[in-house]
């Protein structure tokens, strides 16, 4: 596994092939919430919660490599906690998942990931969940997995805007929206400008 930038991980998916989806991870210290996104990589959806423990830890990247293979994932998106974008101590929890991760050697070297704020996520999650008046292990289990989707969601959301962005820039002519007639228009479409202008000077 190797790191990518949150950027370049956009750009990397669009060299990849189509259908090729994101992994989102919410790791904790027991469990691990997952959550995948659709083929376009625009919607995030709720997976499965994974028992984490370091004796089970093989297991574990079993899973994540019948994942990968089952699902088309072409990369990771793991929450991080941040505080004004300042790595916080917790933080530290997940590097070491994900070096664990790696050194199980049971998943591709070069199969990238990245780090997303999830400083919020488990907020909003509890609001949502809270009403509900779950069993404590169902609103737990509910809770990493929709922990994830905001997490991975959060991702998608940058990912498609900046892409947009990008592509924006690289073919400015794409935006320019051009109104006239010429030789080959039809009768019609020229009256149809010509009504549309004298509407406009009224």
């Amino acid at each position: 596994m190797k790191y990518m930038d949150p950027a370049i991980l956009g750009r990397f998916l669009r060299t990849v092939q189509n259908g090729s989806r994101l992994l989102g991870l919410d790791v904790g210290e027991k469990y691990v919430g997952l959550a995948i996104s659709d083929p376009l990589n625009k919607v995030a959806s709720p997976l499965s919660v994974l028992v984490r423990k370091k004796s089970n830890l093989d297991l574990v990247a079993m899973d994540f490599q019948k994942l990968v293979s089952e699902l088309s994932v072409a990369g990771f998106v793991v929450g991080l906690p941040l505080d004004r974008y300042q790595k916080s101590r917790d933080g530290n929890e997940m590097h070491l998942f994900v070096d664990d991760l790696s050194r199980t050697g049971k998943l591709n070297n070069s199969l990238p990931y990245t780090y997303w704020n999830e400083c919020f996520s488990s907020k909003v999650i509890d609001l949502l969940i809270e009403p509900l008046k779950l069993h404590p292990v169902e609103a737990k289990t509910m809770h990493d997995k929709f922990a994830a989707v905001t997490i991975l969601q959060g991702y998608l959301d940058y990912m498609n805007k900046r892409l947009k962005s990008e592509a924006a820039e690289a073919n400015p002519s794409d935006n320019v929206v051009h109104v006239g007639g010429n030789a080959g228009d039809s009768k019609k479409e020229k009256e149809g400008l010509s009504c549309l202008f004298r509407s406009l000077s009224c």
